[in-house]
């Protein structure tokens, strides 16, 4: 199921990608293909024919409701999904600075966070990371400053796989 996951992820990244920088996280179910269309045959017009569909395709429902604020992880401890919904994945964006900076950071968190946000050396970064329950987990990674390179793989943000996954062990 990686490579149905990987093609989902790419689709979220080209859709998250069109509303620009500077976006809240944002959540999607992941469902297969072609149980969606079954279940709401008015989106055969959006999607690919089933018949021209590779075998277990995966469909990503945005979550409206979701509101993350400053502490996804957090925000992820509280979700479960039912059986129907294959996999999940997150997008959000982060700042941050090279491991060289680390020294400089203040301790205290609203500093650290007003300091990296002014250093010229700081990099913006928009991850889009999912997992299925069969265990497949795959992440993308987009820089602000070369936005035409896409970074991936499963172990790119494994801070962000693990809490993602346990919502699906309901």
């Amino acid at each position: 199921m990686t490579d149905t996951l990987i093609a989902a992820l790419l689709e979220i990244e080209r859709h998250v990608a069109h509303g620009g920088w500077d976006a809240p996280a944002r959540l999607f179910a992941l469902v297969p293909t072609a149980e969606l269309l079954a279940a709401e045959p008015s989106l055969a017009g959006q999607l690919p024919r089933s018949d021209d569909l590779p075998e277990g395709a995966l469909s990503s429902v945005e979550q409206d409701g979701f509101h993350a604020g400053d502490d996804v992880v957090d925000a992820l401890a509280h979700i479960t999904w039912p059986p129907t919904v294959a996999g999940v994945a997150l997008s959000l964006e982060r700042t941050f600075l090279p491991a060289s900076l680390e020294g400089e950071l203040p301790d205290d968190p609203d500093a650290a966070a007003t300091f990296v946000a002014a250093h010229p050396a700081r990099q913006d970064i928009r991850v889009v990371v999912g997992v299925t329950r069969d265990g497949a987990r795959h992440g993308l990674a987009r820089l602000r400053s070369n936005p035409e390179e896409l970074l991936g793989g499963a172990e790119l943000v494994p801070g962000l796989v693990e809490p993602l996954a346990a919502t699906l062990q309901a």
